[in-house]
């Protein structure tokens, strides 16, 4: 059996087709073009579906089903994709959409959720039943898998695990909260105390890594000066960490998962990232005399979206 797996980006539509076991057997993407109608942004995620399965040469009736991860939270019951901020969607019905082109049961499900089952079904999660992945990036992306099966809450919305909160009264977060766990553990917020850092010291090695350009900051300049041994950066990485150990210390809490899964872009820091978090989590998780959730790099990269998108089809009953 096959399935066909559509990642919905604000700037790209990737597609893929995968076998049972999130093997992906052929992909390719194109731009959204996300100004446009939603049903000119459907048609085409449709007419990718339909190039993919002609050149792989696989009969339509061996698919069993459609996924689509998107952002924003869908009525995964339905199929309507209720709002979606950056492609400016709200009450979309994508399945009935879809099947004006294809014939197919049609599933959706938010992005960061087909990115945790990605890696729950063929990933660095792949051989547990209950996990957590998070991915560090602009913001910060959750996804709750339990049992092997995506924990979305009764309203498709739950896992915004950006949004809890670390630091009460804290910074403004652009959901309109303050404190927010993103607003103080994404990519974005490390570049931003980067910059501060280096603003307020200019002998940092960050200055010279971007030739004192600081609006060339991104998420890897401070660990490449900390690893050189500049204070400065060792700082900005160490309170980092803490920030983003806060916050999966409060899911570990919550949850207790056999695996929590890193990834984006500051997950390829490896061991210099899983190692201090490890310490600041093992010492401030409550339950100490048990078995402890283990960190784990994602595996997947930005194939995630595609395995967990197909995944939905052989994890979801009904269409």
């Amino acid at each position: 059996m096959y399935y066909i797996g559509i990642d919905l980006g604000g700037t790209n539509i990737a597609a893929g087709i995968t076998d049972e076991n999130g093997n992906i057997i052929c992909k390719d993407s194109v731009p959204t073009g996300r100004e446009r109608e939603y049903g000119d942004i459907i048609k085409d995620m449709a007419m990718l579906s339909l190039a993919l399965v002609k050149k792989s040469q696989i009969a339509m009736e061996d698919i069993k089903g459609i996924g689509i991860g998107a952002p924003g939270t869908p009525d995964t019951r339905n199929g309507i994709l209720l709002y979606a901020n950056n492609l400016k969607f709200k009450n979309v019905p994508m399945r009935t959409e879809m099947q004006k082109y294809i014939d197919l049961p049609v599933f959706i499900e938010n992005d960061a959720n087909c990115a945790a089952l990605a890696e729950s079904v063929a990933g660095a999660a792949s051989d547990v039943e209950n996990s957590i992945t998070i991915t560090l990036g602009t913001g910060i992306g959750g996804g709750i898998v339990i049992g092997r099966k995506v924990y979305s809450g009764f309203n498709g919305a739950a896992a915004e695990v950006g949004h809890i909160s670390i630091v009460m009264d804290g910074k403004q977060c652009t959901c309109g909260r303050k404190g927010c766990w993103e607003a103080y553990g994404s990519a974005e917020a490390l570049i931003e105390q980067a910059r501060e850092a280096a603003k307020e010291n200019p002998c940092s090695l960050v200055n010279e890594l971007v030739d004192g350009d600081l609006s060339k900051v991104n998420a890897k300049i401070p660990f490449d000066a900390a690893r050189h041994g500049d204070e400065t950066a060792k700082k900005v990485v160490d309170r980092y960490i803490r920030y983003v150990a806060e916050g999966l210390t409060n899911l570990i809490n919550v949850f207790t998962p056999q695996v929590v899964v890193i990834g984006g872009g500051i997950s390829k820091e490896g061991e210099y990232l899983l190692k201090p978090l490890r310490e600041h989590i093992y010492r401030d998780v409550y339950a100490k005399d048990v078995p402890q959730t283990e960190l784990r790099i994602a595996k997947l990269g930005n194939d995630a979206g595609i395995v967990g998108a197909a995944m939905l089809g052989a994890n979801t009953t009904g269409s």
